[in-house]
């Protein structure tokens, strides 16, 4: 299975006190940091390796789950390994750009807040068809959790935008990309670089497939976001522990 680069380098300033001295994945839910929960999900779709990109606090996410050199002695049985963003943040593309040399091709990305129960090997698979540089998964989210932007129709990304959006947007870009390295490889380094400029860039190249996830997505960037997914999670583990 493909490693995974998860984004962990923000400064999560939506959260207030909450982050001002604990990085977002090292929030407590559940009596265990979220991160954990992150790769329990990960391991439980067959990934065994992840590469964490982080930036603040990023000391204190490796001290938490330690070095991760040896597959034998990390967290949940993944091999864990660390790219550091440096002096300054790099922004969520150029932590990837960053860490190329640590990713392989292709690789996934997700971001540090963002729990996808999604069909990892699927979207893995589909992505090895398409033949292009990168891919998207989105989601019919209908301005529901957060809000949509992306106009998808008949398998294919249409229009994409943070900024500027349409009444046609009724997907979602999900969390979860895959990309191989070339997308990342032209982007000056050591640069900030935002991967919604990645997805659109690719998208005007005609480089960027989409991944249709029907499982909705949960996060913990914000105070609401937090609580419902601390929320799933425990109905989640009733499910599991009753079955």
């Amino acid at each position: 299975m493909l490693t995974v680069a998860i984004l962990a380098g923000g400064r999560a300033t939506r959260l207030g006190p909450l982050t001002e001295n604990v990085p977002k994945s090292l929030l407590e839910i559940n009596g265990e940091p979220f991160v954990i929960h992150q790769l329990r999900l990960l391991r439980s779709n067959g990934i065994e390796r992840v590469v964490l990109c982080v930036g603040h606090l990023g000391n204190l996410i490796q001290r938490a789950l330690g070095y991760g050199s040896n597959p034998d002695h990390s967290k949940l049985g993944l091999q864990v390994d660390y790219s550091f963003d440096g002096s300054s943040l790099l922004g969520t593309a150029g932590a990837i750009r960053n860490a190329l040399p640590k990713l392989g091709s292709p690789f996934f990305v997700m971001y540090g807040d963002s729990y996808l129960p999604c069909d990892y090997a699927a979207v893995a698979h589909n992505f090895s068809s398409t033949g292009v540089l990168g891919m998207m998964t989105v989601f019919r989210n209908d301005g529901k959790w957060d809000k949509s932007n992306v106009e998808f129709e008949s398998g294919e990304i249409l229009a994409y935008s943070k900024t500027q959006r349409t009444p046609r947007m009724h997907y979602i870009d999900y969390g979860l990309g895959v990309f191989r390295a070339e997308a990342f490889e032209n982007m000056p380094q050591g640069e900030p670089c935002d991967l919604s400029e990645v997805y659109s860039n690719l998208l005007k190249r005609k480089q960027l497939a989409a991944f249709e996830a029907h499982e909705r997505f949960y996060e913990i960037g914000s105070p609401a976001g937090l609580h419902e997914t601390a929320e799933f999670l425990t109905r989640t583990q009733r499910v599991t522990s009753h079955s």
